[in-house]
Parts: structure tokens; sequence; C-alpha cells
């Protein structure tokens, strides 16, 4: 269902999140890289590496590009779009700062849960956003907050690297992220989409 050749995911997107962080809004979207490795699918466990101590869930809006995208426009960004679905952008806060950068943080297997399904006929640009842990509502914001809309991001994105049918772009996270720990289950549902459902699990 899902074989990227790479996620680009995207920090700091919506306008709600900036605000609760008391951080100023990008003049261009902040991207970074996660591996393929680290896709797993809607029931599968989220496995907490030995190396973090603070790992936090993220929920967000997933495009998947259908053909090969290199230097397109916004205008012409839906046709290389072949649907939406849930994701959670797992990130280990404490690597993060300390390493200073991001690419260890988010990188670990199970560290990108995507699903549950692919959903082509949708509306981009206005879609509720939920995560959930253990039933409690953590996030809630609608992509309408997006500081980079979803067309945005894939020229953006085209113009830097070419993007490969099954590619993933992640959109960034509303406010409320927090922790998780093992025993813990984590929904991130998305309006015409539906929910996205792990486990967080130790490392055996």
């Amino acid at each position: 269902m899902f074989h990227p050749s790479k996620i680009i995911a995207v920090g700091l997107n919506y306008y709600d999140h900036a605000e609760e962080l008391h951080m100023s809004i990008p003049k261009h979207p902040l991207i970074f890289i996660k591996p393929p490795t680290t896709v797993i699918r809607n029931n599968e466990a989220i496995i907490y590496p030995p190396q973090s101590n603070e790992v936090h869930y993220e929920g967000e809006l997933a495009v998947i590009i259908e053909s090969r995208t290199r230097n397109i426009s916004e205008r012409n960004a839906p046709r290389h779009i072949a649907g939406y679905t849930c994701a959670n952008d797992v990130t280990a806060r404490d690597l993060q700062r300390e390493d200073g950068q991001w690419t260890r943080a988010k990188s670990f297997d199970t560290f990108c849960p995507l699903g549950p399904r692919i959903v082509s006929n949708l509306n981009p640009f206005n879609l509720d956003i939920h995560t959930r842990v253990n039933g409690i509502e953590r996030q809630y914001s609608n992509t309408k907050n997006m500081i980079f809309n979803v067309y945005k991001l894939v020229s953006f994105i085209s113009g830097i690297m070419t993007l490969t049918p099954g590619d993933i772009i992640i959109t960034g996270t509303p406010p409320g992220v927090g922790s998780i720990k093992p025993g813990d289950t984590v929904e991130v549902e998305i309006e015409g989409i539906g929910i996205l459902k792990n486990t967080v699990a130790r490392k055996e």
C-alpha cells in the first residue's frame, strides 16, 4: 500500500502551532526527510526505541504522489497527487533537542504510521484533524490553519527534488503534541479519511 522512495516532512506548518510555541511564521516551508523504513500501517506497533526517554506523537495529513513530479506550479499540483491519508510523525523529542537537528529523532523504524486508507477525491483545504491518546483528545485543528497549503508544498518541494510515484509528503502537525509511552494507543483521525490507530510497544 505504501512504498515511498522518500518521505518529505514539514515542520511548523500550522498557525495555531506556531502560536502555541511562540515562534515566528516561517517564510518558506521547513522540510526534512524521513526514511521509508519508518513506515508502518494501521494497527501495527510503534516501537519505543531504547535510546529515547521522550517519544512524541504528531498527527498529520499525508499526501501521496502519483507521478514523477519536478518543478511544477501550484496550479498543476493536483494532477500529481494520488490521494491523502493520515500520518503520525513520531519523534524522539529528547534526541531532537540533543542533536540540534532532526534526522535521528525522526528516523527510527516504525516512526511513520500511515493509514487507514488512501482517499483521492478530497479537498485538502478544510479538513478537521484530531489526535487521541488512549481515547483522550490531545490535538485538534483544521487544515485551513496550514501556513503553506498542500498545493504550495507539492510545488515548493518539487522545485528542490524530484518526487516519484508513491513518495509521501507529511504536511505538519497542529498544536498539542505530547508524549506517548509503551502500552498507549494513538489515533489520528482526519475528516473524510478515517482513523489511523497504532499501539506503542517496547523493543523486544
